[in-house]
């Protein structure tokens, strides 16, 4: 494959900036991947272990870059854009990890020079490990990505990071952001704060229950194994939404207890195959075509291009 881009610059190189440094380097997506980050031990083993060709400083890490991905975590990205924004060129693309789309969409554009254009992207993608150690080529591959483009966004713009995004091995989709934010909240964030409730919750648990854990424990407290620090952030950045759903699912549970607390076997059998026909019927909910979606984004003042 023929490079998209003379220069990708990575900002931040935790596990899912380090496992664009590897599949950008393993696709010829870029002729460089170059990267800079707050702590210079993991950065320099990043650099023995090819996960990138360069390292260096944000100046240095942006000069002639026509490509910055934003790998920080959400809070720090208007700060880092806004020191690296006066190296920044016409032309130069700029596009991000984070997993909370509106805020970012009302922020990072204003930092950006005349000619600079922001195209949000959030890859569905990830683990518990942390660091650039732990990243591998394949992250992305058949994982969804959010492209999310704003107001006076080029559709060439729009398509040049969908189409980078796409040979990492990733299913572009297009998303507004504040659309984005809501189903995120349901698919991803949610989830996250359960697990983390549940794992809190076990230290009333009996110390030997542990000897009786099987799979379906261990799938179901995975994630809570994630870095408290950023999904506190995550969660507290997409408050609103996630507070809608957690009250929907508060409700939910209540229904639930009850049927249980007062021994009603057929309210809790009708309650639970509701829950597996809902599951079901998300899981085989069909995509809307490429048409659908671009006209459905446009409908909402997100300009891009064609999945």
């Amino acid at each position: 494959m023929s490079s998209s881009f003379r220069k990708v610059a990575i900002l931040g190189l935790g596990l899912l900036g380090g496992s664009v440094g590897l599949a950008a380097r393993a696709r010829g997506v870029a002729d460089r991947v170059v990267a800079a980050s707050r702590s210079q031990a993991p950065l320099r083993q990043a650099l023995q272990e090819g996960v990138v060709d360069e390292i260096g400083d944000i100046a240095s890490c942006v000069k002639d870059a026509d490509l910055l991905v934003l790998a920080t975590p959400v809070g720090a990205m208007p700060s880092v854009l806004a020191e690296a924004a006066p190296d920044l060129e016409p032309g130069a693309l700029v596009t991000d990890l984070g997993s909370v789309k509106e805020v970012l969409a009302a922020t990072l554009p204003g930092l950006l020079p005349r000619g600079v254009h922001y195209v949000g992207a959030h890859p569905m993608a990830g683990g518990h490990e942390r660091g650039a150690s732990h990243a591998h080529a394949d992250l992305f591959v058949g994982a969804p990505c959010v492209i999310s483009a704003g107001e006076g966004v080029p559709e060439s713009a729009a398509e040049r990071v969908a189409q980078f995004w796409r040979s990492l091995g990733a299913d572009v989709v297009l998303r507004n952001p504040a659309n984005h934010d809501r189903e995120v909240a349901w698919v991803s964030h949610v989830p996250h704060a359960l697990a983390f409730a549940f794992a809190h919750a076990l230290e009333g648990a009996p110390e030997t229950a542990t000897a009786l854990a099987g799979s379906g424990f261990r799938d179901f407290t995975r994630i809570a194994r994630s870095d408290p620090g950023m999904w506190s952030e995550i969660l507290n950045t997409n408050r609103k939404a996630v507070a809608e759903v957690l009250r929907a699912f508060a409700g939910s549970l209540e229904e639930l207890g009850g049927s249980i607390e007062s021994g009603d076997l057929e309210a809790q059998e009708k309650f639970l195959a509701r829950g597996a026909h809902a599951l079901e019927a998300v899981a085989v909910r069909p995509s809307p075509s490429t048409g659908e979606a671009l006209r459905a984004n446009v409908r909402s003042g997100v300009v891009n291009s064609e999945i």
